[in-house]
């Protein structure tokens, strides 16, 4: 994610999130005399306490869905596969706002109600621990912009001519219904009617496009495993352009005609940052690559929507590298919970330092150094770098803030200088490959590096540099 202004944080304390939900996750496994109980309505993440929910892990959604501008209504069928971690008497769905019209598990109707963001399903058939079941939920109505706790608009977002859905952190729950938080990922496919005239965007590999009665029918399939934050519908009228790179990886682009010109020149240059991306972070992780960019004003911010990452507007280089940077991390590599954000973040800003480090601009070491001595890069002041440390921050509406980016990014520079250029690109390298398609906390990085380099001391360094108050000591 880019934030392309730091808005002034709505006051959420920690501590009143919390208090939103004290039961069990319930997403720990049961043995089959477990006695069936709901699942949780929470996954208790540290920000977020009723994002996600116990008691299941999704593996695939099936989202049939119908979209009329003129009106701004959706239509739409989610066909939900899962895997009960427990014996379930009921369980939760996130769902903001829409009606739903109806509710089957295997093929029975079930019962329902709503209460907020949570949809609760009570089949008739209790669920045993480790079946794989079916939910299909039918909804309809428009669906809603929500607001994040740092002041920034998600979910749903209607344009001059179309929508553009995003959903970092929780707004994917304003389209549709599913366990949305990153620590459940899951495959798609996503069929959407739209007027004809209008294009369909959305993440994976377009299968099939057709007419039907004045309609356009879009297809799209996303094979790898994806955090629901992360999926994403556009539709407007686009300038599409389809090819591939030198190594055969299919390149989709979808840009507004009012920015096509100006976007141009730095979209040409894709495919030449996905080359230099996997030279330094290794494979590329998934099945295709693109963008897509809409006007200024349609959403505040550019996001890392997995395989095609979304534009306010035309990008800079550095825009399109960060974005690109996180389908290794953030999109393959995704968060255990929001407070893992620096791993995303700090990954995708260290890689801007090295992509200016190799195409003549300033070394890494250089830019560390003027953020520690002056709190800026070039001509951007962060004069809120050290107000926060990046693996903690205070409440959900730092969650995006420039400790999280530009400290994060100082903690891998930090490494780098400690351990070597070699063995901090085969460091990188192997955690990209060792958590591909899954998800990583903190925890789980720290020892990663310590397991990686048994023979230097990184106490300071995470004491200081990830968990410290205020500014450490200078290096």
């Amino acid at each position: 994610m880019s934030r392309s202004a730091r808005l002034a944080p709505v006051a959420a304390l920690l501590s009143l999130a919390l208090a939103l939900t004290a039961c069990d996750s319930g997403s720990g496994g049961g043995s089959g005399g477990d006695s069936a109980r709901p699942g949780a309505p929470g996954v208790r993440d540290p920000y977020f306490p009723r994002a996600g929910n116990g008691g299941y892990d999704v593996s695939h959604y099936g989202l049939t869905l119908s979209y009329d501008p003129a009106t701004t209504r959706l239509t739409g069928t989610a066909v939900i596969t899962a895997r009960a971690t427990q014996a379930l008497s009921a369980f939760d769905l996130d769902l903001a706002g829409l009606d739903v019209a109806g509710v089957t598990v295997e093929g029975r109707p079930a019962r329902t109600s709503r209460d907020g963001q949570e949809l609760t399903v009570r089949p008739q058939d209790e669920l045993t621990a480790g079946e794989t079941f079916e939910v299909t939920v039918r909804y309809s109505g428009r669906p809603r912009t929500l607001t994040d706790p740092d002041g920034s608009e998600e979910g749903w977002l209607p344009t001059a001519e179309g929508a553009l859905a995003l959903g970092e952190p929780t707004g994917s729950m304003a389209w549709f219904p599913g366990n949305h938080h990153p620590s459940d990922k899951a495959t798609y496919d996503l069929a959407v009617t739209v007027p004809e005239g209008l294009t369909a965007v959305s993440n994976g590999e377009l299968t099939e496009r057709r007419e039907s009665g004045g309609r356009t029918v879009f297809t799209w399939h996303t094979g790898e495993p994806m955090a629901g934050y992360l999926a994403t519908l556009a539709i407007g009228r686009y300038r599409v352009s389809e090819s591939t790179t030198e190594d055969g990886l299919p390149v989709y682009t979808a840009v507004d005609p009012e920015v096509d010109e100006a976007s141009r020149d730095v979209l040409g240059r894709l495919p030449e940052v996905v080359d230099w991306a996997t030279e330094n972070f290794g494979p590329y992780p998934f099945s295709s690559t693109g963008a897509i960019v809409d006007r200024p004003g349609d959403a505040g911010y550019a996001l890392e929507t997995q395989n095609r990452p979304v534009f306010p507007g035309p990008p800079t280089v550095e825009l399109l590298v960060h974005e690109l940077a996180h389908q290794w991390y953030g999109d393959s590599v995704s968060p255990e919970s929001w407070r893992d954000m620096w791993l995303n973040e700090g990954f995708a800003t260290y890689a801007e330092w090295l992509w200016e480090e190799d195409h003549g601009g300033d070394d890494a070491e250089e830019i560390f150094t003027e953020l520690y001595e002056h709190g800026r890069h070039g001509d951007e002041v962060f004069e809120d770098l050290w107000d926060f440390p990046p693996a903690e921050p205070p409440t959900a509406s730092d969650i995006s803030g420039e400790p999280v980016y530009q400290r994060g990014a100082m903690v891998l520079h930090r490494i780098r200088r400690t351990v070597g250029d070699d063995a901090f690109y085969d460091l990188v390298q192997g955690w990209a490959a060792e958590h591909r398609h899954g998800n990583a906390g903190t925890d789980d990085f720290t020892a990663y590096v310590e397991k990686a380099f048994p023979d230097e001391d990184f106490t300071s360094l995470w004491e200081d540099w990830l968990y410290g108050e205020g500014k450490p000591d200078r290096p």
